[in-house]
């Protein structure tokens, strides 16, 4: 299954959908996307559109777009065109910028990150929360990203797909598809800082170590991603009954 959606300009535009969970059912596909920054998407008069981008996205039905920037960020770099009868939100669930071009060589990597996302899931409780129950109570397609579509928009893949009942390696996996476009986001961060390489070698990577460091220590401090949602974001059973009646396919399967 191809779960990215080609764009000349966005790298990591994918459907969540398409996973299995441990009741036998499956995650609705056209119902819920990552990206990255969609900041990148051509004007909507179609003058500049000479890839079809906006055509292209435009034709997914997208009803919400979840923006998890700082507001410097879009300040800096813009965001999604308006679109008619399409709802922007901006819900930044990082709290401490760091720059990841200019991290030590000489951290383990994978550590570092997932000790990055546990800050973002104890700082952006309240941002968090509401980023999932626009997830539950949207029923229409919707699309969440950040500005490479790998850390905050890989936590909240995480989180959702979790509380769905899918099982980590599942949801590892779906957090290592940002791999197939490392190269690409390395590109897309020299043009913009000419002259300048990375400091760090792991910039632009999500292999599924990370994501799996993250849930283990989730686990560990909270019981399961759900005692995490429900003791830290004060969210009830309702958030996930949401969640699971609009993104879960209604009938079951026994194929994987």
């Amino acid at each position: 299954m191809t779960r990215h959606i080609p764009f000349a300009r966005l790298h990591n535009f994918r459907d969540v959908g398409g996973r299995h969970t441990a009741d036998g059912r499956t995650v609705r596909q056209g119902r819920l996307y990552r990206s990255d920054s969609l900041a990148k998407l051509s004007p909507a008069d179609g003058e500049h559109d000479e890839h079809g981008d906006w055509e292209r996205y435009m034709g997914l039905g997208i009803r919400t777009v979840i923006d998890l920037r700082y507001p410097w960020e879009i300040d800096a770099k813009g965001r999604v065109p308006d679109a008619p009868g399409q709802e922007y939100v901006n819900l930044s669930v990082e709290h401490r910028p760091y720059d990841q071009a200019a991290i030590d060589p000489g951290l383990d990597p994978w550590r570092y990150l997932a000790d990055r996302y546990m800050e973002v899931a104890l700082d952006g409780a309240a941002e968090l929360r509401q980023v999932l129950e626009i997830i539950a109570s949207t029923d229409a397609p919707l699309v969440f990203h950040c500005a490479s579509g790998k850390d905050r928009t890989g936590l909240v893949a995480a989180l959702v797909l979790t509380l769905l009942g899918v099982h980590e390696d599942d949801v590892a996996a779906d957090f290592a598809l940002t791999e197939l476009a490392t190269e690409r986001l390395i590109t897309d961060w020299k043009a913009a800082h000419p002259g300048r390489t990375p400091g760090w070698p792991g910039y632009g990577r999500a292999p599924e170590t990370v994501i799996r460091l993250f849930l283990a220590d989730l686990a560990e401090r909270f019981g399961s991603v759900q005692g995490y949602v429900s003791e830290h974001l004060g969210a009830d059973l309702e958030l996930t009954a949401g969640l699971r009646k609009n993104l879960l396919d209604p009938s079951s399967t026994s194929s994987h």
